[in-house]
């Protein structure tokens, strides 16, 4: 009974220590959800900015019609106008290949993000298992040691009433 209990031991602290592992593994899992949440932040904030450069590139285009208004005065204008045009529209198509490049990282992240989600979720209901597992043996291990303890103490009674019985015989 004594090395069934060890054993019953060194099985507990090793359940234990794989416990303590998977429990790390979860900490350093939501270490890395936090990090891309944060990146998501920041990509969010982009595209607030994005906005922005909508309301500029408006303003670009304003400016452009003011400058065909002035084209009018001669050829060198004209030129200049387009130069400008030229750039507003490099700029614009940068930014949306910039925008869809962002589009396409936030979707690749949330997609990370959920496969990450899914995995500590499996973690987690497997530690639960081990846990209620655990606990099961340890009761199990609980009831035996009380049931050794009562046989010893019954072998000590019986052992006492033969040491009388033979001293009276």
């Amino acid at each position: 009974l004594e090395a069934d209990v060890s054993e019953m031991r060194n099985e507990l602290q090793s359940r234990d220590g794989l416990w303590r592992r998977i429990q790390l593994e979860c900490q350093k899992l939501y270490t890395e959800l936090m990090k891309i949440k944060e990146y998501k932040d920041m990509q969010e904030i982009q595209i607030m900015n994005q906005s922005s450069h909508v309301q500029l590139t408006e303003q670009l285009e304003n400016k452009n019609t003011e400058l065909l208004l002035f084209a009018e005065s001669g050829e060198h204008q004209e030129e200049e106008l387009n130069k400008i045009i030229n750039h507003v529209y490099q700029k614009e198509h940068s930014h949306c290949s910039e925008q869809e490049r962002m589009k396409t990282e936030i979707s690749d992240l949330t997609e990370e993000l959920h496969q990450k989600e899914i995995t500590i979720a499996t973690i987690m209901e497997k530690a639960s298992l081990l846990e209620r597992q655990l606990k099961m043996e340890l009761e199990t291990k609980h009831k035996l040691l009380t049931k050794q303890q009562f046989l010893e103490f019954r072998y000590q009674v019986i052992k006492s009433e033969n040491t009388h019985l033979k001293e009276m015989v």
